[in-house]
């Protein structure tokens, strides 16, 4: 295993760990709301400092993009206004790594175990080491760019499949802006339509996890942010799979939107996707 993705594993562990005690007393969890249908825990807060500890304390000169506390660079904040905004001091970053401390806070205030971690290294604009957790499972997924990626040690690969109608497609619905909730319902309709099944379980890091070893053959989604998406993007490219934006470019982790998938079925999402775009245009 890369030593950088070793302390990772070793941060999403010690996350972990944090996570499942708290799980077995959800009565006395501290919970606020960020915003619109968004909520954050003690938990998140303990997860992500947990995380961000030790990947410091073994790189204390690389930067942080984490969900709770943000950007930082050498442990000050970094304004995102200044020097062309957050994406590009994130693609231009030698060594920044992009952290979801604990991704389905919802679920796991309702004690629906359907939660991950998400730990990402991007070097320069690539995505070089990754790790979703899931510690209600124990299930470990992780990836070095160019050495293909594992679950619990075991290789993974994208499905088989190829066609839209016989394939699994996970989503996630809005939640936080529900503006873009008509545009998201017609996708929804048309995938629904076209494919064998859709699930929405509500974590979408581990979503992109299950694109990586097979178990959803592909999966669409709006309004997900940076540290959503990193850890599982490389997953999925490690696993031969395909990620992109809806216009199957490489802007997605700043896009707000991504669809994922096995290559032939990927196309055929785009395909779709793009169809009911141009169908809520003209409407």
């Amino acid at each position: 295993m890369h030593p950088m993705l070793n302390v990772a594993v070793r941060a999403a562990r010690r996350a972990g760990r944090i996570i499942n005690r708290a799980s077995l007393d959800l009565d006395t969890l501290q919970v606020a709301r960020k915003q619109r249908n968004d909520f954050v825990t003690e938990v998140d807060h303990a997860s992500e400092e947990a995380i961000i500890d030790t990947l410091l304390t073994a790189y204390p000169g690389h930067s942080i993009l984490a969900e709770e506390s943000g950007h930082s660079e050498n442990g000050r904040k970094v304004d995102s206004k200044k020097g062309g905004g957050q994406m590009a001091q994130v693609m231009e970053a030698e060594n920044i790594w992009i952290i979801d401390p604990l991704d389905g806070t919802t679920n796991f205030i309702h004690g629906l175990p359907q939660y991950g971690i998400s730990i990402a290294l991007m070097q320069r604009g690539l995505v070089t080491q990754a790790v979703v957790y899931d510690p209600s499972r124990d299930e470990l997924f992780t990836a070095s760019k160019g050495r293909g990626a594992f679950l619990n040690d075991r290789r993974i690969r994208v499905s088989r499949r190829t066609r839209l109608e016989e394939s699994l497609v996970g989503t996630g619905f809005p939640f936080r802006k529900i503006d873009n909730l008509d545009q998201y319902l017609a996708m929804l309709r048309a995938v629904t339509e076209k494919a064998a099944g859709v699930r929405r379980p509500g974590a979408a890091a581990l979503d992109l996890a299950y694109v990586a070893c097979g178990r959803f053959d592909a999966f669409f989604e709006l309004g997900l942010s940076p540290w959503d998406v990193a850890a599982g993007s490389l997953l999925i490219t490690e696993a031969g799979g395909l990620i992109g934006n809806f216009t199957a470019d490489g802007d997605y982790l700043f896009a707000e939107e991504v669809v994922a998938g096995s290559p032939k079925v990927f196309a055929a999402m785009i395909a779709l996707l793009r169809g009911t775009r141009g169908a809520a245009r003209q409407a």
